[in-house]
């Protein structure tokens, strides 16, 4: 098949390049054009083409259905080419979102375009720099129809089934396969969103937690402490030796063990933790449903105290926040 990805980014430039892997043809466009140019260098030969406007990335789709996949941060950026591709796109083309977009505005653009006869897509999307290599984890709504059109460029993003066991039970009626292939139709517009959302908000209080933890190991050989019940322990081996068969192994736990066994203390790492918005929506999404939800909001407000007064703890997010998706922390 053939698409446009506009915004190439961390995960835009390895999405269409993970594509031409696998025999489809990609029309590239970003504001920057020194982007554009390494995107279709790394690009299978002959699979890639750039594009100099939005304008010139439709000119150049065929066939009866223009597919546009926008990579863009959540925001204004991302409202403006949106409203632009609606203005260039024509009835039954396909416009995707595939940046952390609030659910909300999925349903409000989905419906706007539903009036021209475009059909939108919302595809949150998980995989980070690591990507291109691993695949990606796709939770996407919209269109039944046009998410059904898109298969094929979806099935060669998603990572498969690869060494990951079958879950038991996953052969039973109503369970669909392609879950298991690491991709899935979650329902209408803002669902694909609503979904990656709440999966963002888990991470929160995933990455807190061990970083809280670490910060326990870190601190106890401190002089607070009587000094037979001070240790000093070696927080690498410790992330190392959890990885093999704990109950806590993860690529959480992967990504901080590759960081400590680089440096101890981190001390590439400012340990002020941002937040890209998720966090929120997912809290605020939950007191609009009356779901107590402790962790995640814990989670989120240590990272805005962060900003201001952090410990090894936060380091330890910086760490797994860089590891799997090249957020850069402002260093002090």
């Amino acid at each position: 098949m053939q698409i446009g990805i506009v915004g190439l980014g961390r995960m835009g430039g390895n999405i269409a390049v993970r594509l031409t892997r696998f025999g489809h043809d990609v029309v590239v466009y970003d504001q920057d054009s020194a982007a554009v140019a390494k995107t279709v260098e790394r690009a299978e030969a002959g699979r890639a083409s750039g594009a100099n406007s939005l304008a010139d990335v439709v000119a150049q789709l065929h066939g009866p259905k223009k597919i546009v996949w926008s990579m863009l941060p959540a925001g204004e950026i991302t409202e403006q080419t949106i409203m632009s591709l609606a203005g260039l796109m024509g009835r039954g083309d396909i416009v995707i979102d595939g940046g952390n977009t609030y659910y909300k505005d999925d349903i409000r653009r989905a419906g706007m375009l539903a009036e021209k006869g475009i059909d939108y897509l919302d595809i949150g999307t998980s995989g980070g720099v690591w990507g291109l290599e691993r695949g990606y984890c796709m939770m996407y709504g919209g269109a039944k129809e046009a998410a059904d059109h898109i298969d094929p460029i979806l099935a060669a993003l998603a990572p498969g089934m690869g060494d990951i066991p079958r879950t038991p039970g996953r052969d039973r009626d109503g369970l669909d396969p392609r879950a298991e292939q690491g991709y899935l139709y979650c329902g209408p517009a803002g669902s694909g969103h609503f979904v990656k959302m709440v999966h963002n908000g888990i991470e929160y209080g995933m990455m807190q937690a061990f970083a809280e933890g670490f910060d326990v190991m870190y601190r106890k050989d401190s002089p607070l402490l009587a000094e037979e019940e001070r240790f000093s322990l070696n927080m690498a081996d410790i992330a190392e030796v959890w990885r093999r068969g704990s109950v806590v192994s993860s690529w959480l736990l992967d990504l901080t063990a590759q960081a400590l066994a680089k440096n101890g203390e981190l001390a590439s790492f400012s340990g002020e933790v941002s937040d890209s918005g998720e966090g929120r929506w997912t809290i605020e999404a939950a007191i609009e449903e009356a779901v107590p939800v402790p962790v995640m909001t814990a989670a989120l407000f240590t990272r805005f105290r962060s900003r201001s007064d952090n410990t090894f703890a936060e380091k330890v997010l910086s760490a797994m926040r860089f590891g799997f998706g090249g957020h850069v922390e402002n260093k002090g």
